[in-house]
């Protein structure tokens, strides 16, 4: 189980509330089916490397519950964000981005 998300009470497929997006963005490194890593800093930050590049940027949740990011100079976007939960125990999450639809998931390392 992860430590961070003791307490979490999480189901495949289940959206993550609003309360929880903080807790579920930080309980570890997510890395991407394309090799990229993303990390999600307590106070607002995200750092993704891809192909040894890193980038930074913020998120946050809006007043609607959803994940929003942030990549300087003008990128914004906002996702629905789902758990992927495997034996009971959450292993990632999966985005929806709410603008084009396009998905993808992040498992924790």
């Amino acid at each position: 189980m992860n430590k961070k998300l003791n307490g979490v009470s999480a189901e495949d497929g289940a959206p993550v509330p609003a309360e929880e997006i903080p807790a579920a963005l930080t309980a570890g490194r997510l890395v991407y089916t394309d090799g990229a890593t993303q990390t999600f800093d307590a106070d607002g930050t995200t750092r993704y490397v891809e192909g040894g590049r890193e980038t930074e940027g913020t998120w946050s949740v809006d007043d609607t519950g959803h994940f929003c990011s942030f990549w300087p100079p003008s990128y914004r976007a906002s996702y629905d964000l789902r758990w992927m939960v495997e034996g009971g125990e959450a292993v990632g999450l999966r985005f929806s981005d709410l603008r084009s639809g396009s998905h993808f998931e992040g498992r924790y390392r």
